[in-house]
């Protein structure tokens, strides 16, 4: 995962995300590290890339962080609680986090760059990458990805494709799809900014060029089906008039298309988020009907059917 908060900082579409979004509470053991070392990552982190592997529970991360770092405070904080190793010529620190037995490394690279894990030594796991034989693979698909501010890039191991299945919208879940994801050999996620919308770019790579034709179709008919569905006048008033214009804007923008790069195969969906979707409320635009008073007998038993909601209101996205 790579984010560039100082060029997403300055883009219309995040500051309007800003505004959108609620304020987290303040935290004290936050500002108690602030004080510490002078960082403040809302205003002093620029950018990061995050590698991250795991299986079940137990989740593994390197890390390469920019930003304007006080390196003595941070130092002199690191030990108040951690330790110091000399390493390859560097200094590796080692501070517990937490609050249980996990431990986080790091060490400065620069004044400006710092990398940090949570397993084993900083250093050794950053020139254990440099003489991997992965990376070339990895590079390949990063240099398609320069450019945007922000991405995920997954290299299918297990699972994954099921997780993220399980992730989609509820009209969008199914073992088809869950089937195809874990096809996939690669995944990616890309955002870009432009101007007041965000294009998001997804695209999922793999040698098999009938899994390609099969995650299209289903792709290009969950698309038609959802369009479908949103436009029927019985969901705008469920949802209200300005969500139901919101969510057939993002589907309208939506391309799909099939790659041939020779060896692998890929399906690219482009989608068009705008500032009204994240001002989409969940509750509906109209209030339902009261309930008709029940009906009783001499016992007060509630006549059949009262109150009961009614099943074939078509519900709409979440």
């Amino acid at each position: 995962m790579y984010i560039d908060f100082a060029r997403l900082r300055n883009e219309p579409f995040v500051k309007e995300l800003y505004a959108w979004a609620p304020q987290p509470e303040e935290d004290a053991d936050y500002e108690k590290f602030v004080g510490g070392t002078g960082f403040r990552y809302e205003s002093d982190l620029d950018r990061v890339g995050i590698a991250m592997t795991g299986e079940g529970e137990a989740r593994r991360f390197f890390a390469i962080a920019d930003g304007r770092f006080d390196q003595r405070k941070i130092e002199d904080y690191a030990l108040r609680g951690g330790r110091k190793e000399r390493q390859s010529g560097k200094d590796v620190y080692y501070v517990p986090a937490g609050g249980g037995n996990s431990i986080i490394s790091f060490f400065f690279l620069t004044k400006d760059r710092i990398a940090l894990t949570n397993e084993g030594s900083a250093e050794e796991k950053l020139e254990a990458a440099r003489k991997s034989e992965r990376r070339g693979d990895w590079n390949e698909r990063f240099e398609r990805l320069a450019g945007a501010p922000m991405f995920v890039l997954i290299r299918q191991e297990g699972s994954t494709g099921q997780v993220l299945a399980e992730q989609a919208p509820a009209g969008l879940r199914s073992p088809q799809l869950a089937t195809l994801l874990t096809q996939l050999q690669w995944i990616s996620i890309a955002g870009k900014p432009a101007g007041e919308r965000l294009q998001i770019v997804s695209e999922g790579e793999t040698a098999s060029e009938e899994t390609v034709r099969q995650l299209s179709e289903f792709l290009q008919g969950a698309l038609l089906l959802a369009e479908t569905g949103l436009s029927d006048p019985k969901v705008g008033k469920q949802v209200g008039e300005d969500a139901q214009k919101a969510y057939l804007d993002l589907l309208k923008s939506a391309e799909i298309e099939k790659v041939d790069r020779g060896e692998t195969k890929s399906v690219r969906m482009v989608l068009d988020v705008t500032p009204s979707l994240l001002k989409v409320r969940s509750s509906p635009a109209d209030k339902p009907e009261p309930a008709a008073k029940p009906q009783t007998t001499s016992k007060n038993v509630p006549s059949k059917g009262a109150g009961t909601p009614n099943s074939e209101k078509p519900a709409g996205p979440k």
